[in-house]
């Protein structure tokens, strides 16, 4: 394409330049010649008038006399009736231009030039028009190769732009180049690269919490499996399967609200729900877990409390925090619920050495891990408490104490069947 421009610049410019240069050439010579032989008409007329008065006057006229009025570079005739012709400068040879003045005693005044020196001015003029004709095709190729570089370079900077994005790097370059379409074409890349990037965190963002939030699910669930493998008490198997079963289900609204939250992470599901129930149910799965790790798992607080939430989120946020104390915390874990104005709080705190200080507020950012974890269970809890108008804090580092806070109130509806989003601090 550059060698395209270049070429198709410098054939418009040829093209010009030979439809002017040969009409101003044809035009200059024509207007050489005419200027040459008025001079020469000119010259005539002068030398006539010269001769009338110096023959009025009964002077005398020699070729002496009248060689200072005729230029060098020309020649001059007189003839005069009774005399002899009077020769003024060097007969010229070959092509001459000429013209013939008649004066008023009947003498006759003959100037003459040689053609070569309008062949010459001529030449001249060509030598002007030939130079100018070069450097405006210096001109014009200098300008089409700026002019190639500018519109190519962009050309190539958004093919490796569009070649990044199938690579699976799609880091916008927000580069602009001064061009309407260019640039036009460079937004709808960067636009795109933008939502390509959001698509690709959230696909990792969903691996990621996937592999988090299953992990606990299924680990209890295989313990459950590991009690009916090795009871043969039929009814410890019918108890140890319907926790299984509830556990199942469990997984599957974990794995349920894992696509809504990729899809929307704000599209919540909020019902007022008994808490007792899901603080028991937690309690008991995790339970054989912190016996086999030699500490215990308590709830206390007041009870019969209604909060507004998700009742699966709800678990998973107070798993993740169960969890996050049974490998980075130590002695008993306690859940406490409390009631605070209109929002009912749940507490879970153990006996550990707490938050180290280093980490402080970012303990919920994600990757932000305080020992060799993942750093996403209490991210994505926060995300989950958040979803449905609640909020997850760290009300105390040493030792550590999570609270997380859910409305006592359902929240007014508002269009059709949906509920209006509290705002989330």
């Amino acid at each position: 394409m550059r060698r395209r421009l270049i070429n198709s610049t410098l054939a418009v410019v040829l093209i010009v330049i030979a439809v002017f240069g040969i009409s101003l050439v044809i035009v200059e010579t024509r207007t050489i010649t005419a200027g040459a032989q008025d001079r020469v008409e000119s010259e005539a007329l002068r030398l006539v008038s010269i001769v009338d008065s110096r023959l009025i006057g009964d002077e005398k006229i020699t070729a002496g006399i009248l060689s200072d009025q005729v230029p060098a570079d020309r020649y001059a005739l007189i003839e005069i009736e009774g005399r002899a012709p009077i020769e003024v400068g060097e007969r010229p040879v070959g092509d001459v231009i000429q013209s013939t003045a008649t004066g008023e005693q009947g003498e006759r005044v003959t100037v003459q030039e040689s053609r070569s020196s309008v062949t010459q001015e001529v030449g001249r003029t060509l030598l002007i028009i030939a130079g100018v004709a070069l450097l405006a095709i210096v001109a014009a190729v200098l300008l089409a190769v700026r002019q190639a570089n500018r519109l190519t370079s962009p050309l190539t900077d958004l093919a490796e732009t569009a070649e990044r994005l199938g690579s699976g790097d799609p880091r916008p370059r927000s580069r602009r180049y001064g061009v309407q379409e260019l640039d036009r074409v460079a937004d709808v890349l960067d636009r795109s690269a933008e939502r390509i990037a959001r698509m690709l965190t959230a696909e990792r963002r969903l691996a990621a919490d996937a592999s988090h939030q299953l992990r606990t699910p299924l680990t209890a669930l295989s313990m459950r499996l590991e009690e009916i493998a090795l009871t043969e008490d039929l009814h410890t198997v019918k108890e140890e399967a319907t926790i299984a079963l509830a556990q199942v289900e469990r997984l599957t609204d974990v794995v349920q609200r894992l696509l809504t939250n990729a899809r929307d992470p704000r599209t919540g599901s909020a019902v007022s729900f008994d808490l007792d129930e899901v603080i028991k149910q937690q309690v008991e799965e995790w339970r054989p877990a912190y016996r086999s790790a030699g500490r215990a798992i308590v709830s206390s607080g007041k009870r019969h409390l209604q909060a507004v939430g998700t009742p699966g989120a709800v678990a998973q946020v107070l798993a993740a925090l169960i969890e996050n104390s049974l490998m980075h915390g130590g002695g008993t874990v306690a859940l406490r619920t409390r009631v605070t104005g209109n929002q009912t709080v749940i507490e879970v705190t153990d006996e550990g050495q707490g938050v180290p200080p280093e980490l402080g507020a970012r303990i919920f950012e994600r990757t932000i891990s305080g020992r060799n974890s993942t750093g996403i269970g209490l991210a994505v809890a926060r995300d989950l408490a958040e979803a449905d108008g609640g909020r997850l804090e760290m009300l105390q580092a040493k030792p550590p104490v999570f609270g997380l806070f859910l409305s006592r109130t359902a929240p007014k509806a508002a269009v059709g069947h949906e509920a209006a989003r509290p705002t989330v601090r």
